[in-house]
């Protein structure tokens, strides 16, 4: 007769799976200040930066590299940190955009145009934008709309407010780079005639 003491279904001593995270040390800048710190070798560079240092500007959103909310600059480009390991930052210099800001606390040209143009809603995608605007404005090149439109097109926005985020990207680049000063280089207004390009 058949039994349940032997085969598939007899009796084993239950085995719990354990695994030891392993850790590695990495050195790098944050905000310009040189960081060291012991690093999961399996966390996200946005998990670094929110969990060690605070900096919850680098928002946690799709994680999957699509929405744009983590955006943090690396060496001067725009990364998103999520799908970005954290033990890669080694050597890196990396800003977020708590350190975008001014030495004495006031708002970037690019933060302020954000202010001015009505760019910010609920303010959850606003720090990536900033970000990759930063990477935009320090190129010295003139943008128009629909150029920035392309730019920044892996930023996702769940309040639709792009209009006003294109127009504040292209005020601060303007402003910035001496853009405002010649007369082909106003900022390009949404109007009847072109708002379909922008919808």
């Amino acid at each position: 007769m058949h039994t349940n003491e032997h085969g598939p279904y007899e009796p084993k001593e239950e085995q719990v799976l354990h695994f030891e995270p392993q850790y590695k040390l990495v050195k790098c800048k944050v905000n310009g200040v040189p960081v060291a710190k012991m690093v999961d070798m399996r966390a996200s560079l946005t998990d670094f930066l929110r969990n060690e240092f605070s900096l919850t500007s680098v928002k946690k959103g799709c994680e999957v590299g699509e929405c744009g909310a983590c955006a943090v600059l690396i060496d001067g480009i725009s990364f998103n940190s999520c799908i970005y390991m954290a033990i890669w930052a080694e050597g890196k210099d990396i800003w977020t955009t708590e350190g975008i800001t001014l030495k004495d606390g006031s708002l970037s040209i690019v933060q302020q145009a954000f202010v001015d143009e009505a760019a910010v809603q609920c303010g959850f995608c606003t720090p990536g934008f900033i970000v990759s605007a930063t990477e935009i404005i320090a190129r010295g090149k003139y943008y128009t709309i629909e150029e920035l439109r392309k730019e920044l097109a892996n930023h996702m926005c769940r309040c639709t407010g792009y209009e006003n985020i294109l127009l504040a990207v292209q005020k601060a680049n303007n402003i910035t780079n001496g853009f405002e000063l010649e007369p082909e280089h106003k900022v390009n207004r949404i109007n009847e005639d072109n708002k379909e390009d922008f919808m």
